[in-house]
């Protein structure tokens, strides 16, 4: 299971080792953002990341709030992600920057063969719907779920709607 950035990270094990999972979970998912998004945003979003590394997380989180959450997500779940991401490494999001930033993993959606459960938040603008329709088209026989009401951290802010499908995924597998 990966969620957002995870969902590389899940897609990046797949690419290398196909035969260790036996199924996926790809929340919120990329296919890499230049495998999902114009080159463009892409190097919109890589700019801006690294113009705001060298800035305290609190300045600049701020503003990523209203792109991970819809405006109904209860204050004290805004509060609790600001301050978890208080402890925010700039040297870490670097990396991944570097690993992920411009990585394209459309050539590994066509060779999943493993059952693929695909979750978007409907308002998610991160991971638009127009991402996850396209994620589905290429993996084959993927489910995508878009839970409603909810934006990019879907399982933060419909935490029973998102473990739902999870569940009612695995328990569909194959024993």
């Amino acid at each position: 299971m990966g969620l957002s950035w995870g969902s590389c990270v899940a897609l990046e094990l797949y690419k290398g080792h196909p035969e260790a999972p036996a199924s996926l979970v790809l929340a919120a998912a990329y296919a890499g953002w230049a495998g999902s998004l114009t080159p463009e945003e892409v190097e919109r979003r890589i700019a801006q990341i690294t113009a705001e590394l060298d800035q305290p997380a609190e300045a600049f989180f701020q503003d990523w709030l209203p792109t991970l959450f819809t405006e109904r997500a209860d204050p004290s779940l805004l509060r609790e992600c600001l301050a978890i991401a208080s402890d925010f490494h700039p040297a870490g999001m670097r990396a991944m920057l570097n690993a992920m930033g411009r990585a394209d993993y459309r050539d590994v959606l066509v060779a999943i063969g493993v059952p693929t459960l695909l979750l978007y938040g409907a308002e998610d603008v991160r991971s638009p719907l127009d991402v996850a329709r396209e994620m589905h088209s290429r993996i084959p026989g993927s489910e995508l779920v878009v839970i409603p009401d909810v934006g990019h951290l879907a399982p933060c802010e419909a935490p029973e709607a998102f473990n739902t499908e999870v569940r009612r995924f695995l328990q569909s597998l194959p024993a």
